[in-house]
C-alpha cells in the first residue's frame, strides 16, 4: 500500500488542512490527521515507503482541469512557426491542413511534450480534440493515444475525435470517426453544422447516428453567431430531447449566446439546463462569449480552456490553467476575491462537470489529484499564476518543492 500524508496545508477558505492519501485515493481529509498514524517526512527510500509533505502553509487545490484543448496541433517546443495565414476560418482550417502534411508534423511527439508540461502546471483531468480528416486518416490519432497510454499514472485524458475541416463536404470522414471511437477516443467531435456542414439536418443526422451507435457523449464546437448559433442549438436540443441524450452533450465556444438579446439567450440557457447540456469557453478576447452569471443563474455548467496552445491558429497560450482562470476573469471583468473564485471554479469543478471527470475534488473517496501553490487565497494564485510547490497526480508526485519529477 502506498500512502502519503500532506500536512500544514490551508484550504479555500484559509483554514488549516491536511490529507492523508492511499493508492491513489483521497482516504482522509480534514483539519487535522493527528489522531492517524505518522508517516517519515518526504523524501523518504524509493518503493511503496509511506511518504509525508509539508506543505508549509501553502494552499491546497483541486487538481487542475483543461477542459478544450488541442494537444495534437501544438508546436509546443519547437521552432517558432511563423503565422502569415489568412483571418477567416476555413483559411486556418486550411492552412494547418496543409502544413501539418507538409511539414510531417508529429502528433504523438507534440502532445507528449504538452502535455507533460499541463502536468508540470497542475494539471490532472483533460479533454482534447484531436484532428481527424480524410487527408491525415487516424495518423494524429495514434499519436495521442500513445500520449494518454505513456502518461495513463498521472494525466486522466480524455480524446475527442474531431472533424476539423467539416464532415459532409469531405466522403469518407464519417467513416474516419467511426473508427476513431472503435480505436479508443472517448467522444464525438463536431463543428458548425451551418457554416461548415451546410445541411444542418444532415451534419446532425450523422453526429448524433454515430453517437447512437458507440454510445458516446459529443462535444460541438459551436462558432455559428447569433440566430444562425440560435439556430443550430435548438435543432440539437430537440434531437438531444428526443434521443434521451439528455448529459450527454457539451458545447464548445458558443459565442452566438453573447449576442443575442438576454431574453433570448436566458430562453436558450433554461433549455440547455433541461437537456443536461453543458458549456465550454476559452474566454476569447477577440469574440464575444456566453454570460457566465446567466450560466451560473440558469444551471449550465460553464467550464474554461485554452483552445490551441501554439499552433497554426494561434502563438499564444500556455498550459497552465491559473493563467486561463485570469483570462476568464478578464474577460468577464471579475475583480472580487470572491469573483474570483469563480473563475478558478471554471478550471475546477466546473470543468470536471463538464466533461463527465469522475470521482473529482477535495473529498475522501476522489482520485487524489492536489495542487499546493504558494499564495494567500484563490485570487492570488490565479492573478499571480502563483509557483505550484507540489502537484500530486493519481496519488503520484509530480512535482515535488517547485520542480516537475
Amino acid at each position: 500500500m502506498t500512502t502519503l500524508d500532506i500536512c500544514n496545508a490551508r484550504g479555500l477558505d484559509g483554514a488549516p488542512v491536511e490529507v492523508r492519501v492511499e493508492n491513489g485515493r483521497i482516504a482522509a481529509i480534514g483539519p487535522s490527521l493527528a489522531s492517524l498514524p505518522s508517516l517519515p517526512s518526504f523524501p523518504v527510500a524509493q518503493g511503496n515507503a509511506p511518504r509525508r509533505i509539508d506543505a508549509r502553509g501553502a494552499l491546497l487545490l483541486p487538481g487542475l482541469v483543461e477542459s478544450h484543448t488541442h494537444l495534437d496541433k501544438t508546436v509546443w517546443g519547437m521552432p517558432w512557426y511563423v503565422n502569415e495565414c489568412g483571418s477567416r476560418l476555413i483559411d486556418r482550417i486550411d492552412n494547418e491542413r496543409r502544413w501539418r502534411a507538409e511539414s510531417g508534423h508529429d502528433a504523438g511527439a507534440a502532445s507528449l511534450a504538452l502535455g507533460r508540461a499541463f502536468l508540470a502546471a497542475g494539471t490532472t483531468r483533460l479533454r482534447t480534440h484531436v484532428d481527424i480528416d480524410t487527408d491525415a486518416g487516424l495518423r494524429h490519432l495514434d499519436g495521442v493515444l500513445a500520449t494518454r497510454e505513456a502518461l495513463a499514472d498521472t494525466l486522466d485524458m480524455q480524446i475527442v475525435a474531431f472533424p476539423q475541416s467539416g464532415v459532409l463536404d469531405r466522403d469518407g470522414t464519417v467513416a474516419l470517426l467511426d473508427d476513431s471511437l472503435a480505436r479508443g477516443a472517448d467522444v464525438l467531435g463536431w463543428l458548425d453544422p451551418c457554416a461548415i456542414d451546410r445541411d444542418p439536418k444532415a451534419s446532425l443526422d450523422a453526429m448524433f447516428a454515430l453517437a447512437d451507435k458507440h454510445g458516446c457523449p459529443v462535444d460541438v464546437h459551436l462558432h455559428e453567431p447569433g440566430e444562425m448559433g440560435a439556430f443550430s442549438l435548438e435543432l440539437m436540443l430537440d434531437r438531444i430531447v428526443a434521443l434521451g441524450m439528455q448529459g450527454k452533450v457539451v458545447v464548445s465556444h458558443a459565442f452566438c449566446l453573447g449576442e443575442l438579446e438576454a431574453a433570448r439567450a436566458d430562453a436558450l440557457l433554461a433549455r440547455l439546463a433541461d437537456a443536461g447540456v453543458a458549456l465550454i469557453t476559452t474566454a476569447p478576447p477577440s469574440r464575444v462569449v456566453p454570460p457566465l452569471m446567466a450560466c451560473r443563474r440558469a444551471g449550465v455548467p460553464l467550464a474554461g480552456g485554452n483552445d490551441g496552445i501554439r499552433d497554426t491558429w494561434t502563438p499564444y497560450g500556455t498550459p497552465d490553467m491559473l493563467e486561463r482562470a485570469m483570462m476568464i476573469g478578464l474577460r468577464y471583468n471579475l475583480r472580487r476575491d470572491d469573483e474570483l473564485e469563480i473563475a478558478l471554479d471554471c478550471v475546477t469543478y466546473q470543468g470536471a462537470r463538464a466533461c463527465w471527470f469522475d470521482d473529482y475534488g477535495l473529498q475522501a473517496g476522489a482520485r487524489a489529484d492536489l495542487v499546493l501553490v504558494d499564495a494567500a487565497n484563490a485570487a492570488q494564485a490565479i492573478v499571480t499564476r502563483a509557483p505550484r510547490c507540489w502537484v500530486v497526480a493519481n496519488g503520484h508526485i509530480v512535482v515535488s518543492e517547485g520542480v516537475a519529477v
